[in-house]
């Protein structure tokens, strides 16, 4: 059982605030062997991501997997990592700084951003316990998957409620489940293929590929592979593209099982056999780029699609720090805040001062230590 501790954060009269706390996977710290095989084994040991029964996983994790796939991914990090480190870390990062800029000019009362990322750094205990710090009684959690899996939106939440089973006084929560379709963030996806198409024209074909998952997922329930659709069809209409214009399919498959198809790699081989020559492709599951969008899409799968026969071959960033994106995840906070004090358009500052201030009155009045 948990251990309940202390809450030496809180006293009489200490301002609330409203916390937001961004959730993203994951990254390793360096691109080393070393560092990815930690990271990997959080990763994979997690039951939400692997559903195989512990007996039979965890000796082919350990036994096979972990002394051998480390470097080789380690090899693949270092191609994509920046001077600032991770990709991942660095867009997420960036994200949750321009988010706090943006929440600032929409609503009055205090509100504190954090980042965590459910593998690695930084982790979803130290960002909860910061907000926690600074007084945010209310917390909104926003994963960074715009489509629901119990691999990812899920085991976030198993991660942060597991931290606040050990906490005294527990904060008001509100999840946001998925996004998917969020009118705001369809129209951020449409942005960013306007633009590329102004900048470079139009291919053939607008390549949509998300991240796989086993099919035995989708049987036992998982609403991700309907989800992605919806995305699909709801981009494709926004750019008013025909049916023969645009194609979803799924990556990042890993083992013999059968995973959510079709698989991006063998459509990007098949397509120039059938006349495309030249595709366009992005990643809409994707907010932040990584190393499955810019060693796997825009690296391993070009070779592909050109040795195949393809001619010209364009990835269209994720949506990363772009002003568009910033706005949609801004609406989601502010939507998913209504009815909170400091969200109101009443809140002001003297106010809260003097709700602070009678709250220490009546505390001293009671008796309280302070």
């Amino acid at each position: 059982m948990a251990k309940v501790t202390s809450d030496k954060s809180f006293f009489h009269g200490k301002a609330e605030s409203i916390g937001v706390l961004l959730v993203n996977l994951g990254t390793p710290d360096e691109p080393t062997t070393a560092s990815v095989r930690k990271y990997l084994a959080e990763f994979l040991a997690d039951p939400r991501v692997v559903e195989i029964p512990r007996l039979a996983w965890l000796p082919i994790l350990y036994g096979v997997i972990l002394p051998k796939r480390p470097a080789k991914s380690a090899a693949n990090y270092k191609k994509i990592w920046l001077d600032q480190g991770s990709p991942l870390l660095h867009y997420s990062q960036r994200q949750a700084d321009l988010l706090q800029q943006e929440i600032k000019s929409r609503i009055k009362g205090p509100v504190h951003i954090e980042l965590a990322m459910r593998y690695g750094n930084p982790n979803i205990k130290t960002a909860l316990t910061t907000l926690k710090e600074k007084g945010a009684h209310r917390i909104v959690v926003l994963p960074l998957y715009p489509q629901y899996s119990a691999t990812t939106t899920a085991t976030s939440f198993d991660a942060i409620n597991k931290v606040l089973k050990t906490w005294r006084w527990i904060p008001e929560m509100r999840y946001i489940m998925q996004y998917h379709d969020s009118t705001s963030y369809i129209n951020a996806l449409a942005d960013s293929v306007k633009d590329h198409w102004n900048s470079n024209g139009q291919s053939d074909l607008l390549l949509m590929s998300f991240h796989g998952l086993p099919k035995r997922n989708l049987d036992l329930g998982d609403p991700y592979f309907c989800q992605c659709h919806k995305t699909g069809r709801l981009l494709a209409e926004q750019l008013g593209l025909e049916k023969e214009q645009w194609q979803l399919t799924f990556q990042s498959r890993f083992g013999k099982t059968e995973w959510l198809k079709p698989y991006t790699e063998s459509t990007l081989k098949s397509l120039p056999k059938k006349g495309v020559k030249r595709v366009d492709i992005m990643c809409p599951g994707f907010p932040a780029d990584c190393l499955e969008t810019l060693e796997e899409i825009d690296m391993e799968n070009r070779e592909y699609f050109l040795a195949a026969g393809g001619e010209e071959y364009r990835y269209i960033p994720a949506l990363n720090d772009t002003p568009s994106h910033i706005s949609a995840l801004a609406d989601l906070v502010q939507q998913h805040t209504q009815g909170w004090k400091e969200a109101e358009p009443s809140w002001s500052d003297s106010q809260q001062e003097k709700n602070n201030k009678l709250s220490v009155e009546r505390a001293k009045s009671k008796g309280a230590k302070l």
